[in-house]
Parts: structure tokens; sequence; C-alpha cells
């Protein structure tokens, strides 16, 4: 009883001066609450002090931290990406290719495709991917020995077995003469020979989500279970084309290069006939075998918008490429985006 009474003084005592509440009282009503063993009336009656209007110590209560619970950080977000924008009624050119693409390479979208998931035979468009690794695995200034350049077959830059070149002069060889005696040179000297330098090749393939391509040689000779698409060709090329070194080979139109010694010189020409003879051309590969048909890949650049352009199994190669470029360029406006709100 004595402890039902303490408890009914603390709590009429509350409710009297609930303006004025203490926090030395409601520690007390909390211990008298307990004493009788009465938590479920205690837990109401909390409820209901917390409610009731009027001042008291947890309504009062303020916090202030000594630090903000969020640190300001400073962003330098990038510009947005313009993206093209179809004019429908400039309708695309009618090629000949087997598969066809144009990609917008900052925005990645595609403005104009013909079967591009069909697995095709790329030729010497291969080289792309052959350059890639070199890029990767060697040092420009690195010298090898031209080992088996009697094994290459198609078009060669025509090494000599024994011969030592620098892997800089063998892209060139690679990719303006488009030599398979180049890439068998690259491969041969690769670690593990040339089935790991293959090897690698599909490697990076996967790494770059080439999903339907798949390397069985190193420069493009036809063969059973040698394949890509356009649309891989294409992102390959965005690829490649952010390297520096390959940038630059592939927008070189001629160039003599040597054997270490200088007693060999290598005249090179750029097999892409649309290199200084269309606005903006910047490369990038040409490919032709009998099977494969005529193969083109391009990189062309005008007014800071770069579009890839794909053609696999042409009959006209360049004529084609260069309808798609003007036509993508023609047809489509680059605008910036809105802050907009709805």
């Amino acid at each position: 009883m004595a402890l039902h009474g303490r408890f009914n003084d603390a709590l009429q005592k509350l409710v009297r001066h609930k303006k004025h509440v203490k926090k030395s009282e409601i520690t007390k009503f909390a211990k008298s609450a307990f004493a009788i063993n009465k938590r479920p009336t205690f837990l109401a009656l909390s409820i209901a002090l917390v409610l009731l209007p009027g001042n008291n110590y947890y309504l009062d209560l303020t916090l202030v931290p000594k630090e903000p619970f969020i640190r300001s950080v400073s962003l330098d977000l990038p510009p947005p990406i313009n993206f093209p924008v179809w004019d429908t009624s400039i309708k695309p050119p009618t090629v000949s290719a087997r598969a066809a693409i144009v990609v917008d390479v900052n925005s990645a979208s595609v403005l104009y495709e013909k079967n591009p998931n069909e697995q095709l035979l790329p030729a010497s468009t291969t080289k792309v991917m052959t350059a890639l690794v070199a890029l990767r695995h060697f040092q420009l200034n690195e010298i090898v020995t031209v080992k088996q350049a009697g094994r290459a077959i198609g078009q060669t830059m025509k090494l000599k077995e024994g011969e030592r070149m620098r892997i800089h002069d063998l892209l060139y060889g690679l990719l303006l003469e488009s030599g398979n005696d180049a890439a068998f040179a690259l491969a041969e000297n690769f670690p593990g020979g040339y089935s790991a330098f293959v090897e690698e090749m599909n490697r990076l393939a996967l790494e770059y989500y080439l999903e339907n391509t798949q390397f069985r040689n190193v420069s493009g000779v036809d063969q059973p279970g040698h394949y890509t698409t356009v649309k891989d060709l294409a992102r390959l090329a965005a690829v490649a084309m952010k390297n520096p070194v390959f940038s630059e080979i592939v927008a070189t139109q001629e160039r003599v290069v040597t054997n270490v010694e200088g007693t060999i010189a290598h005249p090179l020409a750029n097999r892409n006939e649309l290199l200084g003879n269309v606005a903006g051309i910047r490369g990038v590969k040409t490919g032709w075998t009998e099977q494969a048909g005529e193969c083109l890949v391009t990189d062309t650049l005008r007014d800071g918008n770069e579009i890839i352009a794909v053609v696999l199994g042409s009959r006209n190669r360049f004529g084609e490429s260069a309808a798609l470029i003007e036509w993508a360029y023609r047809a489509h406006t680059w605008v910036e985006p809105r802050n907009e709100h709805y």
C-alpha cells in the first residue's frame, strides 16, 4: 500500500505540474511504477505523459551536433553528352553488305543497323584486336626477331626471317599495310607463343563484352570458328580509338619502317581509301578475303561528334561506308539534354 501511495503521489504531481516537469521527477515516477510491478501501466502512462501538452524535459530537449552528419564534397560533374536526333525524312542508303552498323560513340546510340548480330567472317578487321593485344603486352621500343615470315599467307609487309624489328614498326605494318607477316611476328614472340596470343585475343573479347566474337587466328584468314559481328566490331573499334598509339597509326597514310640495323626498308601505305578523301575520317581498318567479301571499319569525327561505321560482306566497302557516314551526319542533329521538370 505504501508503494501504491508513493506511485499515486508521483503521478498526481506530474499531472498537476506538467508544464514544469523536471528530469528528477520523471525518474522518481519511473522508479515508483517499476517498484509496484506495473510495467503495462508504466508504459501507458509514460506515453500519455510525453503526449501531454506543455513543456517538460523531453519536449524542451534540443540536440545540437558538434559536427555535421553529412560532409560536403566538391564534385566536378562531366558535361552532358549530346545525343543524335534523326530527321526521319532523310532515309539511309541501301547497302549490299551482309551486315552494317553506324554508332554514335559518345552516346552509344545506334544510328543504323542491318543484321547487327549476324556472325560473319571478319577478314583483316581481325587485326584491330591483334594490335590491342600487342599494345597491352609489349613495349613499343621492344625488339623482336621475325622467325617464320614464310608461313604468313596473303597480304604482307614483306618481312624477312631473321629480321629484328621494333614492336612499334610492326604495328604500322600490321595496321597500314595489313601485313599478315607482321601479325604472325607479334604472335610468335608473345609469351607462350602463337596459341597463347590467340587465347589472349579471346580473353579480351570477353573483357570488352564482344558477345558474338571468336578468334582462331591473328590475321583474319578464313577459318572455321573465326567470326564476329558488325556490332562487336563497332564496340572494339571504339575501345581501340581511345588508345593514342592505335589512333595515331590508323590515321597515318604512308610510312617507311626499317629493321633495327636500318638495312632493310619497308614502305607502307594505308589501304583505307577513305582516309584523306572523306571529311573527318581517322581510320580504322580494312579487310578482304574471297569468303568474307569486302570489309571496312571506319571512325569519323566532325564537330566533336564521333561515329563508327562497319560493313561486312560488302561489294563496295568504300562507297557504302562513305554513303553511310554522309547520311549519318546529314540526317542527325546532335542536341544537348535540357533540364526540364515535369
